[in-house]
């Protein structure tokens, strides 16, 4: 677990370093990463959102080897949808294999540094933040959260999440991705924002990467602002946030 300061006090909490508390994200990396790795990958990114929110980094429980059998970089995956223990965005019916190893390390993050205002995610990591925001919209965490951001996002297609994209998800939402991206083509990030009921949507012109340029930039402030507003300084809202 690393965060994108030293101090991890909870999100109600002045940052001791300035005057205005900070929204808390937890992020979630892509396939092969790790979040060490992530958080190096996406400065441009941490440092565009930094006048909003606090970004806190995890890694997937689960260990990418090679080929080869060997595992030198620490190459993680929060699970695998083939029997060889690899994972594909594009892989349609298979399993889910160390999904629940997943989901039990978040729940014990949040227990020990959380809460968090909104999850972050990146491809798989994005995918893993789609099913959490159905799984919550159903009732099934022990946890909440109040946003969602996705860069390359997607449904999974394993079978055992189907049954969570039977229904709207009522969350405020925004989805970036690229136009070229080869890896997650547009129409299946396309497939996950239909899912929501106000999604904000941000296309930019590029690959499979977190972009953090121009609109796209503006697109994250502007959202960030929204979701800073609501939780801290709509008096309703807050009363409700800390009971």
């Amino acid at each position: 677990m690393s965060d994108q300061n030293s101090n991890s006090n909870q999100s109600s909490a002045t940052n001791n370093k300035e005057d205005r508390p900070k929204l808390k994200i937890l992020a979630f990396h892509g396939y092969r990463q790790n979040g060490t790795l992530f958080k190096g990958k996406i400065g441009s990114f941490r440092k565009t959102v930094s006048k909003y929110a606090q970004l806190f980094f995890i890694s997937a429980p689960h260990k990418v080897f090679n080929e080869d059998g060997g595992g030198d970089e620490d190459s993680r995956s929060w699970w695998f949808n083939a029997e060889d223990n690899t994972f594909s965005g594009k892989c349609l019916g298979g399993p889910a294999i160390g999904f629940e190893d997943t989901l039990r390390l978040i729940e014990a993050v949040i227990k020990e540094y959380g809460p968090f205002d909104g999850f972050m995610g990146f491809s798989q990591g994005a995918c893993l933040v789609g099913i959490l925001a159905a799984m919550q919209q159903k009732g099934y965490l022990p946890y909440a959260f109040k946003f969602a951001i996705f860069a390359s996002g997607f449904r999974s297609g394993s079978l055992v999440h189907k049954g969570f994209y039977d229904e709207d998800i009522n969350l405020p939402s925004l989805h970036v991705y690229g136009e070229s991206d080869s890896i997650i083509p547009k129409e299946m990030s396309e497939s996950l924002i239909n899912l929501f009921i106000k999604p904000v949507v941000a296309e930019h012109s590029g690959g499979h990467y977190v972009a953090c340029s121009g609109s796209i930039k503006d697109a994250y402030l502007d959202f960030l602002h929204d979701r800073f507003q609501d939780i801290f300084e709509d008096p309703e809202k807050n009363n409700r946030r800390n009971p």
